[in-house]
């Protein structure tokens, strides 16, 4: 989870793109996603990806709390 200056912590799914980029998106806000090559800079790109998105007004109610992600074989 991350903790932004506002002190709401958000939850970011990281997964690497074909490219090899590793993606990060804001569970709690639809849209909110960016990339970088490397996971610091992810994470200082994810904080202003959430920064300009709470800017813009935009705070979807989010009445479920998430739980987690598993990865599971078949």
């Amino acid at each position: 989870m991350l903790n932004t200056p506002m002190g709401k912590k958000y939850t970011i799914i990281v997964e690497k793109d074909e490219a090899g980029w590793l993606v990060s998106e804001v569970v709690e806000l639809p849209g909110c996603h960016t990339q970088a090559k490397d996971m610091n800079q992810l994470i200082e790109r994810t904080k202003e990806a959430i920064q300009a998105y709470l800017e813009n007004g935009e705070q979807p109610e989010i009445s479920e709390e998430f739980v987690g992600v598993q990865q599971i074989e078949v």
